[in-house]
C-alpha cells in the first residue's frame, strides 16, 4: 500500500456527510467499529473461489494483495490452486521523504516482505512477477500493463485485482488494466478494495454494494492472514522517528483488513 497521490478526482466527501477533503486517504477515516456493526455484510452473497487451475492476483504495491485478498489467497493455496502474484510496482514510493531508507532499498525490502507474507498464507509456491512500473505513476503505463496482464492471464481461472473506485491512482489503474486484460482473455475478474474502508462509510452511496460479494475466512485462515500482514514491517512500523518515516498502516487502518471476511466487487 502506498498512501501518496490518490486519484486526481478533486475534493472528496469524507465518511461524515458534509465534510470534504482534498485527499481522502490522508484525512481521518471511518472507525472499524462502525464497519463491524453494519448489517450490510449479511446482504452480500458468498463469492465462490476456484478449486483448480491458476489464479492471477494483481497488486499495485506489495501488501495490497494480502490486505485486500490475503484470506482468499490462503484458501486458494490450500485448495491446490496455482497462484501468480503480480507486483505492478515495487512500492518504492511509500516513504518519499524518508531519511532512513532509499527507494531502491525499500523496493528490495518490500519484495522480501511479500515473499514472507505469501509463505505465511501457505502460498510458498506462488509465482511472483515484478513489473517494476513506477510507484504513483501506474496510470501513465496502463496500456503496457494491460498487455502484460493479458499475457499472464492466458488460461487462468480467475483474476483478482484492486478495485477501480479505491480513490488511489495506482490501484484504480491496475484495476482498469486487469478488467481490460481479463475481458480480452475471457477470464472472470473480481476487484478487491483496500482504501475504501478508510474513506467510505457503511451504506455509502459512492460504493456499488449491489455488486459486492463476501469471502468468509475460517479461523485458521484468519490466523494465517494476521501473520502475513505482520510481515510488512516497512508499512506497519515506523522506519524512523520523523514524520516522513511514519507507518503507512497504523493499527486503526490495519483493523479494516483483519476481519473474518473479505469483500470483492464484480
Amino acid at each position: 500500500m502506498t498512501a501518496e497521490r490518490c486519484a486526481e478526482a478533486g475534493p472528496h466527501t469524507g465518511p461524515d456527510a458534509g465534510t470534504t477533503y482534498a485527499d481522502p486517504i490522508q484525512a481521518p477515516g471511518t472507525d472499524e467499529a462502525r464497519w463491524r456493526a453494519w448489517d450490510g455484510w449479511l446482504r452480500m452473497p458468498r463469492c465462490p473461489l476456484p478449486t483448480a487451475g491458476r489464479v492471477v492476483v494483481a497488486a499495485a504495491h506489495p501488501d495490497d494483495e494480502v490486505l485486500g485478498a490475503g484470506g482468499a489467497l490462503a484458501l486458494l493455496a490450500a485448495a491446490g490452486v496455482a497462484l501468480t502474484v503480480v507486483s505492478v510496482t515495487d512500492g518504492e514510493g511509500s516513504h518519499p521523504g524518508s531519511t532512513r531508507m532509499t527507494p531502491d532499498r525499500l523496493a528490495a525490502v518490500r519484495a522480501r516482505e511479500l515473499r514472507d507474507a505469501l509463505d505465511e498464507l501457505g502460498a510458498r509456491d506462488a509465482e511472483i512477477v515484478r513489473l517494476r512500473l513506477p510507484d504513483t505513476g501506474v496510470a501513465d503505463h496502463e496500456k503496457r500493463l494491460t498487455g502484460e496482464l493479458s499475457r499472464l492471464l492466458a488460461g487462468a481461472a480467475l483474476c483478482l485485482a484492486p478495485w477501480t473506485g479505491d480513490v488511489h491512482g495506482d490501484h484504480e489503474a491496475v484495476g482498469r488494466a486487469a478488467l481490460a486484460a481479463a475481458e480480452a482473455a475471457s477470464v472472470p475478474c473480481r476487484l478487491y478494495p483496500v482504501w475504501l474502508w478508510h474513506w467510505a462509510a457503511p451504506d455509502d452511496s459512492r460504493v456499488p454494494w449491489e455488486t459486492a460479494s463476501r469471502i468468509d475466512l475460517p479461523p485458521a485462515v484468519r490466523v494465517r492472514k494476521h501473520a502475513a500482514v505482520r510481515r510488512f514491517t516497512s508499512q506497519i512500523r515506523p522506519l524512523g522517528p520523523g514524520p516522513e518515516d511514519a507507518a503507512v498502516l497504523p493499527p486503526e487502518e490495519l483493523a479494516h483488513h483483519l476481519r473474518g471476511w473479505e469483500v470483492v466487487f464484480g
